[in-house]
């Protein structure tokens, strides 16, 4: 399949474009920027007149619920909904159920998703067995499997010595250990921000220090094995200091945030909206604006949607009981553009954050537009405002704090490997 996809705006935050140039497609590859390659003839061709043409977004932290949590989503579902929000490749945790601890399902879970021609799913293996934190999960096979890092998703490894040997380990091989920052002991049973907030609706908090330990006693390792550590849902002022600083010491770190955590603060909880109810919890004013600092200058390398999506009936219980997380594949976009203008962040840049960064802490092929890399691409009309609502999601999960706002970032085709696989 040939494509031609004229009149465009191209953003390509890997090759630093930002203009108007046409896109030439052949067997799955970009294979001209501007003009047109002698002979090239298109089977199909895309006006992209007012629209941006950039790379297929990369998304650091999606559920996928398969297999084992079917009833709150499907992989074709999720998947749609990716390509739907212009993402194109996503990394997806471990803590499915059966957990992602052997080769098997590694490997079945990258041949379904790979029948689909949909979005490219990337498994992060679990660290520990079970997730238990206890005994070393066979990374190197997982690896084989086709993980590429290895997390505890949101569980922690209280024994530190384990953490260690896993840092030891991950070091000898070049992995990459995929953390959540948060002690489990001053978090425990907590649902809300340690806060005001939390104390007015009668929530057990969680304090910004059960971050900040975590996180020092990760960084102190990671420094000591020389371990490459991405730190996922960064969410306190203290944290984005820390990593400052560790970054300015030398240790292989890297971190990023959730779009979530970028718009909204614990008073978004307002009357026990359980949409809002997420892991880390939201935080304060504060800590909302040194997140938004850290992806300035460059502390914070990319933003994640942490998609999580959860049946109706799980987020109709009391706050507290209510089940974490929030549907985010397709805001992902939208969410982004709308804090890059906010902050008058440029869109070569704000892509990047979504794109090229959070491919390259993956390790993947992906967010980029250059000759020969693969085709995939997001077309989106960054001034087009489209009604979220449940009607409008494909993801089964419709549990979104930003239900009923309108917001900018219309997707309209997105490509995967050449192949039209979304058009609105």
């Amino acid at each position: 399949m040939k494509i031609h996809i004229k009149n465009g705006h191209v953003i390509d935050p890997n090759n630093n474009i930002d203009s108007q140039l046409d896109v030439f497609i052949a067997a799955g590859k970009i294979i001209s920027l501007g003009q047109a390659p002698a002979g090239f003839v298109a089977n199909q061709t895309i006006d992209a007149h007012n629209l941006i043409i950039c790379p297929g977004l990369v998304d650091l932290s999606a559920r996928l619920r398969e297999p084992g949590d079917e009833y709150k989503a499907t992989l074709i579902s999720e998947l749609q909904a990716a390509v739907a929000g212009g993402v194109t490749s996503l990394a997806c945790p471990p803590d499915t159920d059966p957990v992602l601890d052997e080769p098997g399902l590694v490997e079945m879970l990258k041949h379904r998703a790979k029948q689909l021609n949909l979005a490219h799913v990337y498994p992060l293996g679990a660290l520990t067995r079970q997730l238990e934190g206890k005994i070393l999960s066979e990374m190197g096979e997982l690896c084989e499997a086709g993980c590429v890092g290895f997390s505890q998703a949101n569980r922690a490894i209280t024994d530190t010595q384990v953490l260690w040997r896993a840092m030891e380990y991950a070091a000898t091989f070049g992995f990459t250990l995929f953390l959540h920052a948060e002690e489990p002991f001053l978090a425990k049973d907590g649902v809300a921000h340690d806060g005001e907030i939390a104390s007015r609706l009668g929530l057990k908090g969680i304090p910004s220090a059960a971050e900040a330990l975590a996180l020092a006693s990760i960084l102190r390792i990671a420094k000591e094995t020389g371990a490459k550590v991405h730190i996922s849902r960064l969410s306190t002022a203290e944290g984005v200091g820390m990593i400052r600083e560790a970054k300015k010491q030398g240790i292989h770190i890297s971190c990023d945030v959730s779009a979530n955590h970028l718009h909204l603060t614990e008073h978004d909880i307002g009357f026990f909206d359980t949409n809002c109810h997420l892991k880390p919890p939201l935080r304060t004013q504060r800590d909302k604006e040194a997140l938004t600092t850290g992806l300035k200058d460059g502390t914070i390398d990319a933003i994640c949607s942490d998609h999580t999506p959860v049946d109706d009936d799980a987020k109709l219980a009391p706050f507290a009981e209510a089940e974490i997380g929030a549907t985010g594949l397709e805001l992902l976009l939208a969410l982004t553009l709308k804090w890059a203008a906010q902050e008058k962040v440029s869109l070569l840049a704000a892509i990047k954050l979504v794109s090229l960064a959070s491919a390259k802490i993956l390790g993947i092929p992906a967010g980029s537009l250059s000759v020969n890399s693969d085709a995939d691409i997001c077309i989106f009309a960054a001034n087009e405002y489209w009604k979220i609502s449940p009607s409008a999601l494909k993801s089964q999960g419709k549990n979104t704090p930003f239900n009923g706002l309108e917001m900018a970032g219309k997707v309209k085709f997105t490509l995967v490997h050449g192949q039209v696989v979304y058009q609105s």
